[in-house]
């Protein structure tokens, strides 16, 4: 009977450890709240692959309209709708509907296409998986404040992505 209790404890800390290596942890959320006009958003932290760089904010999935739906579709665009609380943007919004190249016959797609496209479109495709009409975000790139300080001076760079204006999204590049 000893046995098997000691086999049993095993077994529990073997499923114990197995859990812990298998379970990712979240983001790790800023400890700053940001108030914009519709709301207080609260982004990411990440940390860079590099030691000569500084961990970055990241706001992901900041609306900057109200969604283009129902009488708003084809309207000049609205304030975003206000939220209550503190919004985590921590997840990018969705894509705007798109109808992408058909890459499940790769023969069939390399007939009509170069393979450095076709290459990138399995990349790419998972990314345009979440399509809503709901798709006016921005995604908000913060670095580090380093020996600056927060106060000080940054450029800022807009990017507009873009695809033969058939397809795309701002989500694979990931500031």
């Amino acid at each position: 009977m000893p046995s098997r209790c000691v086999s049993q404890n095993r077994l529990s800390a073997f499923v114990f450890i197995v859990f812990l290596t298998t379970t990712q942890a979240g983001p790790r959320y800023s400890s700053r709240i940001v108030q914009v006009e519709t709301g207080d958003i609260r982004g990411i932290i990440l940390e860079l692959n590099s030691r000569h760089l500084e961990p970055v904010e990241v706001f992901r999935g900041v609306p900057y309209a109200a969604p283009p739906i129902g009488p708003l579709r084809f309207s000049s665009p609205q304030l975003p709708l206000p939220w209550p609380g503190t919004r985590l943007a921590d997840t990018f919004g969705a894509v705007c509907p798109q109808r992408y190249p058909d890459i499940s016959n790769r023969t069939v797609a390399l007939q009509h296409m170069p393979k450095g496209r076709y290459h990138y479109l399995k990349k790419f495709v998972p990314l345009l998986i979440n399509q809503s009409e709901d798709c006016l975000f921005l995604n908000i790139y913060v670095p580090g404040s380093g020996n600056r300080g927060l106060e000080a001076p940054y450029a800022v760079l807009v990017f507009v992505h873009g695809e033969s204006f058939e397809w795309g999204s701002g989500n694979p590049y990931d500031g």
